[in-house]
């Protein structure tokens, strides 16, 4: 079984942002440019930057991402790189367009899995999230791409705005020959952060649809992962930062340990002269460790309109980490946790 990202503890993810450029403006995208960059990273600079995670690659996963990463036209040169240095697996995610011919460039032994972002079962809701006509462009570029003998995966980010068309997905999802379907819980960042017009949905709302739905396609033999988001007070907790290996890296060199700190300078590392470079103090490393009431520290910052609280003032359920999720693997009803 060909493995991709994993949400767990003890998992090693390395989200490399190889440009932030994308021809797509999606209204719940976390790139922002003035914290992210502009730019487009050389063949040589990803290749270096790899490089500088040398001890990892055995154990990690590296997703390409952008943007858009299928219009940098040395992908499928960086993704051979990966290969040839011996990650542990290698994902694209994808809009869907498939820039500069890259599924005809690269072959199924060179990348795990291409994974694309569809954020409706309809062109209405999705087109709406994502621009006109992006619906029946991922659609095609999910069966081009099976059709090619690639292993694909499908990311689905659950708003207020398209949560009543998730269980439509169960329907869709085992159509298009996918093999793993990812749910995302929104991030209040990037262009969320600054436009308000999408919201999280509400613990009765996630709590009904995202595990009935997760079940109903893992019963068509297709894995599903999706974030428990509210934990009852007595469930542990669990910081990514603490007991997991995240980074996510940007053209501007910034790396980040969390993606709720990407709006801001807050991030740990940064790439000094093709090296991992940590970051003097206060940076979010230095938050990971803190322990509060509510469960995480960064949601607790940045979107706590998601928290709820009792008549005494204690909140009513925690938060979880966004980057340690829930699994509910093929043929299975009840999640992994």
């Amino acid at each position: 079984m060909r493995e991709t990202v994993l949400f767990s503890e003890d998992a090693v993810n390395i989200f490399f942002h190889i440009l932030t450029r994308c021809n797509l403006s999606c209204r719940h995208c976390y790139i922002n440019p003035a914290q992210h960059g502009r730019g487009m990273l050389s063949l040589d600079t990803i290749e270096a930057w790899l490089s500088a995670f040398a001890d990892l690659r055995s154990t990690a996963n590296v997703i390409f991402l952008g943007g858009e990463p299928t219009l940098h036209p040395k992908l499928p040169e960086a993704v051979r790189a990966a290969r040839r240095m011996g990650y542990h697996s290698i994902t694209i995610d994808t809009n869907g367009y498939l820039f500069h011919d890259c599924i005809h460039r690269l072959s199924p032994a060179d990348v795990d899995f291409i994974s694309f972002s569809l954020d409706g079962a309809t062109q209405e809701i999705n087109d709406t999230l994502r621009g006109k006509g992006s619906y029946d462009t991922c659609l095609a570029g999910v069966k081009a791409a099976v059709a090619r003998g690639f292993h694909t995966s499908m990311i689905y980010t659950v708003s207020d705005t398209n949560v009543h068309e998730l269980p439509l997905m169960a329907d869709l999802v085992p159509t298009l020959g996918i093999k793993r379907f990812f749910i995302q819980v929104l991030g209040i960042r990037g262009n969320t952060a600054q436009s308000k017009e999408l919201h999280q949905v509400t613990k009765e709302t996630w709590e009904k649809d995202i595990p009935e739905t997760a079940e109903r396609i893992a019963a068509h033999g297709i894995p599903v992962t999706f974030p428990k988001v509210f934990l009852s007070p007595d469930e542990p907790f669990a910081c990514a930062g603490t007991v997991a290996d995240n980074y996510f890296i940007f053209p501007n060199g910034r790396v980040y340990k969390c993606p709720l700190c990407e709006d801001y300078p807050l991030h740990g590392y940064e790439m000094c002269d093709n090296q991992l470079t940590p970051r003097p103090p206060v940076n979010e490393t230095d938050l990971f460790n803190l322990t509060i009431p509510e469960g995480c520290v960064m949601n607790k910052l940045l979107q706590q309109d998601n928290i709820d609280y009792d008549e005494a003032g204690k909140p009513v359920n925690r938060i979880s980490c966004c980057l340690i999720k829930n699994e509910i693997k093929a043929q299975e009803t009840e999640p992994r946790l």
